[in-house]
């Protein structure tokens, strides 16, 4: 089960080290550190309206 909550908190975290903002490589990360899918960082993310930033796959630039 996936705790939604610690997502977002780690997200949060995350972003406010890199000026509020998620740069993928670091959500890819927190999904690996957390084992959930990416899709749930992505979703966290959302969620606290941050936006997330030099994507691999130039998805969110």
């Amino acid at each position: 089960m996936i705790d939604r909550q610690a997502v977002q908190a780690a997200v949060k975290e995350a972003a406010a080290e890199h000026g509020g903002r998620l740069p993928c490589a670091v959500a890819q990360e927190l999904a690996r550190r957390l084992q959930v899918p990416m899709r749930e960082v992505g979703r966290a993310a959302d969620d606290l309206k941050i936006k997330i930033i030099q994507c691999q796959l130039g998805c969110f630039e």
